[in-house]
């Protein structure tokens, strides 16, 4: 049997598709072993046609588990199972033709090691599926379409912790386990109009609220858009735990001690942020949580695909690195499902809620309104 590998089928692959990964070299090297031995049908494991990354691949081996085994020492003398395989994989690929079958027999070194090439299969099958996963969960929490994006994305969370547990007890582990891929870095939280002003509503309505507060330690200064609304929350939490006075005096004072006072940010500035309170604080804050738990579900998705994207890791290291990149969704999950996420009483935000000041240049005041005096 040779032991060179010949080159890609050009009619399979034309000149503008990336080169082949290892694991389609797997694939030939298991549809050669089939083809000159096609008992080893029984002894792969199980194996199925979509676990092909090559849809002729898969297509071929669909057609050989159509074709009924034939006898070994028929087959070794006459071609008629290997004819009675083509002629069923052409209807879906018409790409095959008998030439291509010689260069799978070539291309398999050893057809006894035919379970090990199919392991490899499989494994080039995870870690496909595994970054589909990755992308339906990024697209998802980034669909402003959906009813319910925080349930539906906590639904593909779901999915793709299934996934990873199939995974698990598919591939044992080994020694190193430990993926070495440099991780992305998070994506830019949003911080267009509608978040901010969501933002300044919570600080200002905890500020006139802040009994609310000891309630709603589902809440993190991480989970805000803006730095600086998180460290003002932060120093009204801090007072509301002590039992303080909470006003837009005594946070300023608190926030001067922490060192949020800087020349862009005047103290008239963050009393005015604190001072125009609308609806209630947890309204406020289960909105600002739902924005954390979506855009903590698109840096999970960001981590795992360049997980996946290193060819480096075996199926173990995935779902390793996978794991420890959904435990940083799954905390603030948990936070967002204490909140109730249930849509939130009409009574609890006004009709007409008023943007709340910024905390930097404050927004030109309106007009005053003459009072008139009846006499």
């Amino acid at each position: 049997m040779p032991t060179t590998t010949p080159e890609p089928d050009e009619d399979l692959y034309p000149d503008d598709f990336p080169p082949p990964e290892p694991v389609h070299y797997a694939e030939q090297a298991l549809l050669g072993a089939l083809l000159l031995h096609p008992q080893r049908l029984k002894t792969i494991g199980p194996l199925e046609p979509d676990h092909f990354g090559n849809h002729s691949h898969g297509t071929l081996f669909a057609a050989m588990r159509t074709v009924p085994v034939p006898d070994p020492e028929a087959h070794a003398k006459e071609p008629v199972w290997l004819n009675a395989v083509l002629e069923a994989a052409r209807p879906e690929a018409p790409g095959l033709d008998a030439s291509y079958l010689f260069t799978l027999v070539q291309a398999c070194p050893r057809p006894e090691h035919a379970a090990t090439y199919a392991q490899m299969i499989r494994a080039g099958h995870a870690r496909r599926t595994l970054r589909m996963h990755a992308q339906r969960l990024a697209h998802t929490a980034a669909d402003t379409t959906l009813p319910n994006p925080a349930a539906s994305t906590v639904e593909q969370a779901d999915a793709l912790a299934r996934f990873l547990d199939e995974l698990a007890g598919q591939f044992p582990p080994h020694p190193g386990s430990l993926p070495r891929t440099p991780l992305p870095p998070p994506p830019p939280r949003e911080t267009h109009e509608d978040a901010l002003d969501e933002e300044r509503l919570l600080l200002a309505t905890a500020t006139a609220h802040s009994a609310e507060l000891k309630t709603m330690r589902w809440l993190q200064a991480t989970d805000f858009s803006w730095p600086l609304h998180g460290a003002v929350f932060q120093c009204l939490a801090a007072l509301a735990h002590r039992g303080d006075p909470v006003d837009p005096v005594t946070v300023l004072w608190e926030a001067q001690h922490r060192a949020l006072l800087t020349p862009g940010i005047a103290p008239a500035d963050l009393m005015a942020l604190l001072s125009t309170p609308a609806g209630s604080p947890e309204y406020w804050g289960e909105k600002i949580l739902q924005r954390s738990l979506l855009a903590q579900a698109r840096t999970t998705a960001e981590r795992i695909q360049a997980l996946t994207d290193d060819p480096a890791n075996t199926p173990h290291q995935l779902v390793t690195g996978s794991r420890r990149a959904l435990a940083d969704f799954t905390a603030v999950r948990a936070r967002w499902q204490h909140t109730g996420t249930k849509p939130s009483p009409a009574a609890r935000l006004p009709s007409r809620a008023p943007a709340a000041p910024r905390a930097g240049p404050p927004r030109p005041a309106p007009p005053a309104t003459p009072v008139r005096v009846t006499r």
